[in-house]
């Protein structure tokens, strides 16, 4: 049996490091005052790095190698320097500023098994420093191979606010990149003309010249060449016949210099010629929300994803015929109406507003409640289970809000649907059910995404409606 002294060796390597009268490297680090000299050995560096091992194998006549690491901080190069030569890594009262320093050029420095330790150190230990930089992380590690569970971190928490984000300064930080990619993905469930207006925010403000000018009358040729030249890759992603004809008029019109002739011909076609037949909402007989919300409901419905690409046909139209109203059909205790009219039907959207508040509440449910005999499960305790990808439970703050809704989605197939005799309908084990007169959100199991995040909530229901939902094709 082989034994191991890995302390001695460690302590051995650390005296080297603080003593060293052979070095034969000297790494300049920091930059303007904050600026200091390292020594080290290149055959430990070559071993330690494979950065190192490309850098410090050419020696000079000195038998010395020499060169600069401005973007790296002495504190942070000094964390290095110790982990190459002993191993040993102490972030115990380290700002967050510097682990992340330390995160980035472990990735610079191509020390895998360090940058894996310090991304795990920041989401378990710095998570408030997380929270607090998403933007300033996400625009650095973006496409850092290593580091997709802190890039996938930052990204659900943009997510998880999308309405707020995308109408916020923060929006405006993104690199190029992050954003095109975000667009692309169409993942900002928001009105066309809100991710237009942004994108034109975010494009002037990579133009210095124009941060400060709001007039657009004092726009020169070059000033419009600028924010096309920015904004190329961007203008084919927007869907323009989404946006009504006033706010063409109003917020796009303006700055039709920039958009390619071949597009802007088009949209020119839509609004003179097809726009009466494609735009308009979708007819819904609601007391709860207004027609404009049934249209967002028909897009997360088509979607199914909202990470899915953009497509050119966004929002196909759906029929939604309603099916029972509680101050119609009887409510809360008669959970059998309910039922019996849900009986043999598939996809149904279900609103509920809730009492002395705008709060509205509701689920799409592609399978129905109890429709599909051979697409359930029974577990241990006998409750049958339906299984779906498609439906999604959300929340809005009033009948006509496109700005604060909320939407999750199934997470656990297999609990899609609970079948239960006590309650009008569950959604999951109990992320959205409706028993008696309340409505419970509670989500303790995780069927469904928890981004409307009002776990353990309980409202008495003011109204109820149900809707078969199909394609108006």
């Amino acid at each position: 049996m082989t034994t191991v002294f890995y302390s001695g060796l460690s302590k051995d390597f650390s005296s080297l490091l603080n003593d060293a009268d052979d070095y034969n490297v000297v790494i300049q680090v920091g930059e303007n005052q904050n600026v200091k000299e390292f020594r080290a050995h290149s055959v430990i560096l070559r071993a330690r790095s494979p950065y190192f091992k490309s850098c410090v194998s050419t020696i000079n006549e000195n038998n010395m190698v020499t060169f600069n690491k401005p973007n790296v901080t002495p504190v942070v190069f000094d964390m290095i320097l110790k982990f190459i030569y002993t191993g040993e890594l102490n972030l115990t009262n380290r700002s967050g500023e510097d682990i992340f320093g330390l995160l980035v050029a472990s990735d610079q420095l191509l020390i895998e098994e360090l940058l894996r330790y310090v991304q795990d150190y920041l989401l378990e230990k710095q998570i408030n420093w997380v929270q607090n930089n998403i933007i300033l992380i996400l625009n650095t590690v973006f496409k850092f191979t290593s580091c997709e569970k802190l890039r996938d971190y930052c990204l659900n928490s943009i997510y998880k606010d999308l309405q707020s984000f995308i109408t916020s300064d923060s929006s405006l930080l993104l690199d190029k990149d992050i954003f095109l990619d975000l667009i692309k993905r169409d993942v900002f469930q928001t009105e066309e003309i809100v991710i237009w207006n942004t994108l034109i925010k975010w494009g002037v403000k990579q133009i210095p010249e124009l941060v400060n000018k709001d007039n657009l009358e004092k726009w020169s040729y070059k000033n419009y060449d600028d924010l096309k030249n920015i904004l190329s890759d961007f203008i084919p992603l927007i869907n323009f016949l989404e946006i009504t004809s006033e706010d063409f008029h109003r917020n796009i019109q303006p700055y039709k210099a920039i958009i390619p002739n071949n597009i802007y011909e088009d949209i020119m076609t839509y609004y003179l010629v097809d726009q009466p037949k494609l735009y308009s909402f979708i007819q819904i007989d609601s007391k709860i929300i207004k027609p404009k919300l049934a249209n967002l409901i028909s897009n997360w419905i088509d979607k199914k994803n909202p990470l899915l690409v953009r497509t050119e046909k966004k929002n196909p139209l759906y029929k939604f015929d309603l099916i029972y109203r509680s101050n119609c059909d009887g409510f809360g205790l008669d959970i059998n109406s309910f039922k019996n009219k849900c009986k043999g039907q598939m996809a149904i959207l279900v609103l509920i507003k809730v009492q002395n508040s705008d709060k509205i509440f509701g689920g799409y449910t592609s399978i129905g409640f109890n429709s599909i005999e051979n697409n359930f499960s029974i577990d241990i305790l006998g409750f049958k289970w339906y299984n779906s990808s498609d439906n999604f439970i959300f929340s809005f703050e009033n009948n006509e809000d496109m700005k604060n809704m909320k939407i999750s989605r199934v997470v656990n197939n297999s609990k899609a649907i609970l079948e239960y005799i006590n309650t009008g309908f569950n959604f999951g084990w109990d992320s959205l059910y409706m028993e008696g007169q309340n409505l419970y959100i509670y989500n303790r199991y995780g069927d469904y995404e928890n981004n409307l995040q009002l776990e353990g909530n309980t409202y008495e229901v003011e109204e109820f409606e149900a809707f078969v939902v199909t394609t108006n094709q």
